[in-house]
């Protein structure tokens, strides 16, 4: 049995987070997108674990599903995940790591809750901010509960990351130190991909995991991972286990971003409109030619920087990866309007309904049955997307790529660090 998992999201107690991220909101749009296994997100919040509590419960295999016991077969189900903020010295540097904690039961969520809220106002933010360094916040949690799961989030955002240009760590070992061996995963992030980090031999061990980091329903799913599950009694212990091993039988694919798509991805300074593929253009001590101040660095030239193998590195036992345009922009550029449109919506809502989710409708449908049944606009903007035939204004410091379908002019791979 084949899932789609996304496991980091965050609730609407994070801060710049839509007010619709509840549980009925996740659910429904997790449906819409073809999610079977969705992060609870923000655990370590005490109000939103109490509506967790109040509104799914444990299934006894390491997930929660829906109190409605009329929904729990079309229902996504829930594992109980959150990310912590943690800023602190190390080394003489200032270091801010975002990490994301899986834990297999409410017992556990409760009990970190109950430790951190010594150290930080847990109440503040979905994402709390603690004086913790990563590695003391991985042994508090594990001591607790040696199944939880201890992964870096979006590991390489310049700002809180573990390999991040400005506050980061040249590896694993030097973050985590002697426990090192308990990082079985990272996060890949929005601006970059498993090909990039496969440049990195140190990570040869380590599974590549993709998450949407969704602030809104809509948005979840704009990165996930596919596995093979043994049978349809899907666990906990199933899915950490196959991040563990890196099984590439079981751990198929991650459904990702165009890494170009993200907002780090180029070198920048977003106040002067500064953007920069350090392939082509350096400035003398990464200054903004405008201004004089730094410019953030990205996450291109952060891969660039710690790689020890060229562009473009395959080896079999990797998981695959498949880059996907998210089917509300493919719309929204067929009706040349936005994806917050009635009309938009109208026709996406339409679409995942009949069809069995967004991510049957981008990948798995025929080109017969894309033509038979869809409009003729969209259709040529769901086969483009499928080629790669797709044009994309890389992201800089904090601005989002734009992506191109009916954009026909020659792209020359090359000058995108031969990325599409």
């Amino acid at each position: 049995m084949r899932i789609i998992a996304d496991f980091h999201i965050h609730s609407k107690y994070s801060r710049a987070t839509s007010r619709d991220m509840d549980i009925p909101h996740i659910t429904q749009w997790a449906k819409y997108k073809g999610i079977d296994v969705i992060g609870t997100g923000d655990f370590t919040h005490p109000l939103w674990l109490g509506q967790i509590k109040q509104e799914l419960k444990e299934d006894g295999s390491g997930f929660l599903i829906s109190k409605n016991s009329s929904l729990t077969d079309q229902c996504p189900k829930f594992i109980l995940t959150g990310e912590i903020s943690s800023i602190y010295t190390q080394d003489g540097k200032v270091r801010k790591i975002h990490t994301i904690i899986f834990v297999p039961d409410i017992k556990t969520a409760q009990k970190i809750n109950d430790k951190l809220t010594g150290i930080g106002n847990l109440y503040s933010d979905g994402r709390p901010i603690i004086g913790l360094g990563a590695k003391d916040l991985a042994q508090l949690v594990l001591e607790i509960n040696p199944d939880s799961l201890i992964i870096p989030a979006h590991a390489w955002t310049p700002w809180f990351s573990i390999f991040g240009s400005n506050s980061g760590f040249d590896s694993i070992k030097e973050c985590y130190q002697d426990l090192a061996p308990y990082i079985y995963s990272i996060e890949t992030g929005l601006s970059s991909d498993p090909e990039m980090n496969w440049r990195l031999s140190a990570l040869d061990k380590i599974a590549l995991i993709s998450n949407s980091d969704a602030h809104s329903p809509a948005n979840l799913g704009r990165e996930a991972n596919v596995f093979e599950i043994t049978d349809s009694n899907l666990t906990y212990d199933e899915i950490t286990g196959i991040i563990k091993s890196k099984d590439p039988k079981r751990f198929l694919y991650t459904l990702e971003f165009y890494p170009e798509e993200g907002k780090y991805h180029f070198d920048g300074h977003r106040n002067c409109g500064i953007v920069a593929n350090p392939f082509e253009q350096k400035y003398p001590e990464n200054l903004c030619p405008k201004c004089g101040k730094k410019l953030t660095i990205g996450v291109m030239n952060r891969v660039e920087q710690l790689a020890d193998r060229p562009s473009g590195h395959r080896d079999e036992k990797f998981p695959e990866s498949k880059h996907l345009v998210p089917l509300q922009e493919i719309i929204a550029e067929s009706f040349e309007s936005t994806t917050a449109s009635k009309k938009v919506q109208s026709e996406y809502l339409d679409l995942v309904n009949r069809f069995n989710g967004e991510f049957n409708i981008l990948q798995n449908l025929s080109r017969l049955e894309l033509v038979k049944n869809i409009n003729p606009k969209i259709v040529d903007g769901i086969l483009r997307a499928r080629a790669g035939n797709i044009t994309i204004d890389p992201g800089y410091d904090g601005v989002f790529g734009k992506v191109k379908v009916f954009d026909d002019k020659i792209k020359e791979s090359a000058k995108q660090g031969s990325l599409f």
